[in-house]
This record gives C-alpha cells, sequence and structure tokens, in this order.
C-alpha cells in the first residue's frame, strides 16, 4: 500500500475520535433537538461539549462556535450572508487575494454579480500577500476583508497578526479561511480582531462532513450574517438541519487532541519535511513558497522535465500525492495559486504537492527519487 502524503485534502483518523463516532452511531444516536429524554439531553450534552472544545483551540466561547459541514459552507456563510447588511449600510467593497481557496473565490465572484466592488490582492513570488497592498485598498466603505491562514496548494502561512494590527479601528469585518491552519499553527487565530473562522473537522483528524464557523462578538454583537438556508431555528437561527452529534462529538475530539498534542505533532511534521526536501533536493526540485513561512507538514516543488501527471502516475504504488486542490483536482486546469506567484507555465505543470501528519509512517525516498529520475531520462 502506497504512503499517503495528501493530507492537506483530508486527513487520517485518529482511533479515539473514530471509537466515539462509532459510539454515538451506534448507541447514543439520540437528537440533540429533542432534550425531553435522556437520549437528547445526552446528544445535546455531546455537542455542547464538543463545541467548547472547538472553541477552545482559537480562544472563542463556545456560543461563538456554529457548527457546519465545513469550511465550504462556513466561508460562503461568513460572505453571501454579509450581503444584506452590505446593502443596507450601503458598505458594497469587499477585498480578498488570489491565492484564497475556490470556496472564497466563487462567493466573491457571486459577490460581484450582485453589485459589489470586489479589489482582489496579489501576492508575490514568496506566495504571500503584502499588509501594505490590504492598507492600499482599504477604503471607509470597505464591508469585508477575506484572507486565509494558510494556503492549500503552498502550505504557506499569511500574514494575519500584522493585517490584525492594521484593521484594528476599521469598522470591516474580517473573516479568516482556517481550514489548513485550524488547529495546527495556534497563536494567529486566538488574535480578537479576526470575526470569523472557517474550519473542517476531516483537516485534523476528524471526520468528513463537519466543520465549524466561528463567529466573534465586537463590542458584544456577532458579525450580522443573514441565514442561506432556512427551516428551523438549529445554531442560533443561521444553520437549520439536526445537527449530526456523531459527526460533531468526533470533531470536537479532534480539536481536544490538537490542542494538547500541537507541540509533538509540530516536530514530527517538520522531521519529516528534512526528508522530503533532503530526497527531493537531490532531483533539484524549485520550492513553490517561501519555508520560512511554510507550515511543518506541507511543501510544493517544482521539478523540471518531470511532469506531474506522469510523477503521480508512476509513483502511485509507493507514495499517494498530489498536485493542486483537491477540489480542483477533476478540472485539469492549471493551478491559480502558482500562476498568482509568477510561476510559468512549465513550473505549474511539473510541481507536486506532498503534505503529511504525525501518522505517516516512513518512505522509501531512494525509490521515489529513482523513479522520478527514470522519468526524467525519457523525455
Amino acid at each position: 500500500m502506497a504512503v499517503y502524503l495528501d493530507c492537506n485534502s483530508t486527513t487520517p483518523v485518529e482511533p479515539s475520535v473514530a471509537s466515539l463516532v462509532l459510539r454515538f452511531l451506534e448507541k447514543d444516536f439520540g437528537n440533540a433537538a429533542s432534550p425531553i429524554h435522556d437520549y437528547g439531553l445526552f446528544a445535546r450534552s455531546a455537542v455542547e461539549h464538543a463545541r467548547m472544545l472547538v472553541g477552545k483551540v482559537v480562544g472563542a466561547r463556545p456560543d461563538e462556535v456554529l457548527f457546519t459541514s465545513g469550511a465550504t459552507e462556513s466561508n460562503n456563510m461568513a460572505i453571501l450572508g454579509l450581503a444584506d447588511a452590505g446593502i443596507k449600510s450601503r458598505r458594497r467593497h469587499v477585498i480578498t487575494t488570489a491565492i484564497e481557496h475556490k470556496a472564497v473565490l466563487e462567493p466573491f465572484e457571486e459577490l460581484a454579480r450582485r453589485g459589489f466592488d470586489v479589489d482582489i490582492l496579489t501576492v508575490g513570488p514568496d506566495g504571500r500577500f503584502k499588509v501594505e497592498d490590504l492598507a492600499e485598498a482599504l477604503r471607509p466603505d470597505t464591508l469585508l476583508v477575506s484572507t486565509m491562514q494558510a494556503n492549500n496548494e503552498t502550505g504557506v502561512v499569511h500574514p494575519l497578526a500584522e493585517t490584525a494590527k492594521l484593521l484594528t479601528g476599521h469598522d470591516a469585518w474580517w473573516h479568516v479561511d482556517a481550514a489548513q491552519g485550524y488547529g495546527k499553527d495556534l497563536e494567529q487565530l486566538r488574535d480578537p480582531r479576526i470575526d470569523m473562522i472557517a474550519v473542517s473537522g476531516h483537516k485534523i483528524y476528524g471526520p468528513k462532513g463537519v466543520g465549524a464557523l466561528i463567529l466573534r462578538k465586537r463590542d458584544g454583537l456577532r458579525p450580522p450574517l443573514q441565514p442561506l438556508a432556512f427551516g428551523g431555528g438549529q445554531e442560533q437561527g443561521l444553520r437549520p438541519g439536526t445537527l449530526p452529534v456523531p459527526l460533531i462529538a468526533g470533531f470536537g475530539e479532534a480539536a481536544k487532541l490538537a490542542l494538547r498534542d500541537n507541540e509533538t505533532r509540530r516536530t514530527t511534521c517538520l522531521a519529516f519535511r528534512r526528508l522530503v526536501h533532503e530526497a527531493l533536493d537531490r532531483l533539484g526540485a524549485g520550492h513553490n513558497g517561501d519555508e520560512t513561512w511554510t507550515m511543518p507538514h506541507c511543501v510544493n516543488v517544482s521539478l523540471d522535465g518531470i511532469p506531474s501527471d506522469l510523477a503521480i502516475n508512476a509513483l502511485k504504488g509507493v507514495i499517494a500525492l498530489s498536485s493542486t486542490s483537491a477540489c480542483t483536482s477533476h478540472t485539469r486546469t492549471p493551478s491559480h495559486v502558482l500562476t498568482a506567484m509568477g510561476r510559468t507555465p512549465t513550473q505549474v505543470e511539473t510541481s507536486l504537492r506532498l503534505s503529511w501528519c504525525h501518522m505517516t509512517p516512513e518512505v522509501d525516498w531512494d525509490e521515489v527519487v529513482g523513479i522520478l529520475r527514470k522519468i526524467r531520462s525519457r523525455r
């Protein structure tokens, strides 16, 4: 079986998380919205406990955590949910960056169709946006600023601390897509200036199909979101529907472990990254993203003379990896992230993303290098 190196796409589930999910599927299967008997009461208690655990990772209160199906839904809620407030207040200017996930860029395209003025910040070769560019783009009528924490393709972490200082005193709401960094890079997300944080359970060794939108209160008020779906009063009226208690309980357990084991996981991932670099540097790898700002569990490289599709296919019996976002890999379109970073078409076509975790087993890097060298020699 190939070693899995696509953790930016999704992660393996921690054993204790899987065990807890199974318990709530088979035994404690009550509806959290029916606290009229012990089954419902226990389900509600489990949800509220998980709400506390998920919020604790970023220093948020339990009542600031709304459960969703994942970061994509959370991003849509945060961005499109503000549209009515923008129209009513005549603040129709919004800002994001060119390397955001499609779950952010496409909602921004929808805002543009609704008449909003959209500014998209460029990024440098290092994969980061410049806070100076954001400062220049800010206007009195700016409604929303949306910046990711860490990029899903490159692992590059963005200047959130500097952005928080810039936005202090400005009325703009600030949304952060933290799908890749939540539970891994802890401190930046604890800044109280961040109004909205979108996260997914399956990026932190929890189950798929559950995530959260964390809505911090500013001056006692949460961001003025309107619901995108209707049919019940769950999750403070913003997200109707029966709560998936097994998934939420598992997400809470994953969040607890992410906080408890953060440093040991980081150390393990950094050690693995050194081996990745040693192997790929033997092939003259060009790194996409400044390593100074790259998360410990990810690397994106271009290998001259080795097309990514051939590499992925040739390596499938040894390692499982990717070349772009899992959400866009089926489209066969060039990476908008690497293109925005100024990479050439050849560099984009030969790019590979490797991402791992604390549970990743050892890799035979000599075999990996040998396979890639054979591809290069045949071209």
